[in-house]
């Protein structure tokens, strides 16, 4: 038996429309938009939209929230930032490692994060024990919160380099070992609203003949392929070292990108290579908050040229707000450009191309689909306050601008996976 609701406004992917009847099944997805059927329940003062995708998360590292932000000897980096995250992996069990992502996913669900894509790396409470990868979805269970586990192979501390320290608690020491245990945790899954991909963590994490090899098997089982991409400049100048091209360029050549395909970051990527990307029908996932916070720099323009195929993430959870994420996507490039509005639909819209790339960007760099409130999609959405203090009653003519670029988490009053509340108001 299906319920139908009806808020003041829906998001219908084009915008927000008044007199949309959402339907919902009884498998917990979406039935029909604009039904004739009476609504079951009518929501005033609110409005509903999908949820938010968010495609990369490490959340380990919400355990280092407030720590890192004193410098003492001046001005820090990425790589003295990575030495703490290292301090805390050390400190890490079992426990604690659920502790963590479990509220770290709680506070995504309030935040109308209805998915995430959690890039995970930390396998072992001791030399290949494999303990802790469970442990993610038995949080993310807790919760309620839809996961795609990025289950990550993890083989050199650099390029040429061996696991040292901290390190170790990440390796895998052979492609045969990564996918003997991707089937170990495929038995762990609830596949109502949890799923597997692959990950390489980066260039510098594995020789290339493995990461060839790892993404061809991904590639041939069909899951999503995530990757850092030259998140660092650093990261570039080891690889033209080492390999005579910056990271991109040799993963273009050695790799057979497509679709499924999200390469994270992309700070210091070439507007050449980006194209390239591009033109593989691949993704790209940028961090905003992130990337700001360890000053890994601002990502090229040419990443939003047309309608890519981007999607967003929260990375190391030092802020858990999407609707930050969104606007500073778009605000990081006016700052650099010094010119307003950078990330736009084809309609010259910036809040209706920001969703976009909030909710179904995340989706097809998770699951190779959209996400919307369309028929047969599952029923994730959240219901917006119209209300709420940071919107004051806005209409559905300026919402979505209004929502992106003023309002802050206190406007997501409820949020649903498949039908069922998560979070806040029912009806």
């Amino acid at each position: 038996m299906s319920r139908v609701i009806e808020a003041d406004w829906t998001w219908t992917g084009a915008g927000f429309e008044s007199g949309i009847r959402l339907a919902i099944d009884g498998d917990g997805r979406c039935a029909v938009l604009e039904s004739d059927r009476e609504p079951d329940e009518r929501w005033n003062g609110k409005a509903l939209m999908p949820g938010f995708v968010n495609a990369h998360s490490h959340a380990f590292q919400r355990g280092l929230r407030g720590q890192g932000e004193h410098f003492p000897r001046g001005s820090g980096s990425f790589w003295t930032w990575r030495e703490a995250m290292y301090g805390l992996v050390e400190s890490l069990d079992a426990d604690r490692i659920f502790e963590i992502s479990r509220l770290c996913f709680e506070e995504m669900v309030r935040a109308g994060i209805t998915e995430v894509g959690e890039f995970h790396y930390v396998h072992h409470l001791r030399e290949g024990d494999w303990k802790l990868d469970e442990v993610l979805l038995r949080a993310a269970r807790d919760v309620g919160i839809r996961i795609s586990l990025l289950l990550a192979y993890y083989r050199s501390g650099g390029i040429g380099k061996p696991l040292t320290g901290a390190q170790k608690r990440f390796d895998v020491r052979s492609p045969e070992e990564y996918w003997n245990a991707f089937q170990r945790l495929s038995e762990h899954l609830d596949p109502a609203t949890q799923s597997l991909g692959c990950v390489v963590h980066s260039i510098r994490a594995a020789p290339l003949d493995e990461l060839a090899e790892v993404h061809a098997e991904a590639r041939r089982r069909g899951v999503v392929f995530h990757m850092h991409v030259e998140e660092q400049r650093q990261e570039i100048e080891d690889s033209v070292a080492a390999f005579g091209a910056p990271p991109m360029r040799l993963l273009l050549e050695r790799l057979e990108i497509d679709s499924s395909f999200t390469a994270v970051h992309c700070t210091h990527t070439s507007p050449a290579d980006l194209r390239a990307l591009f033109d593989t029908g691949a993704n790209a996932c940028i961090c905003p908050l992130t990337e700001a916070n360890l000053g890994d720099g601002i990502p090229p323009t040419g990443l939003f040229d047309g309608k890519h195929a981007l999607a967003l993430g929260t990375d190391s959870n030092a802020r858990i707000s999407f609707l930050e994420e969104m606007r500073w996507l778009e605000y990081a490039q006016r700052l650099a450009g010094e010119r307003r509005g950078v990330v736009l639909d084809g309609a010259g819209r910036s809040a209706e191309r920001l969703i976009e790339i909030a909710t179904s960007g995340g989706a097809r760099s998770l699951r190779g689909e959209a996400r919307d409130l369309r028929p047969g999609a599952p029923a994730d959405f959240i219901c917006i306050d119209l209300g709420a203090t940071s919107l004051g009653g806005e209409d559905g003519t300026r919402l979505a601008s209004s929502l992106v670029f003023g309002a802050g988490n206190d406007a997501i009053e409820g949020v649903y996976v498949g039908g069922r509340r998560l979070h806040g108001m029912e009806g």
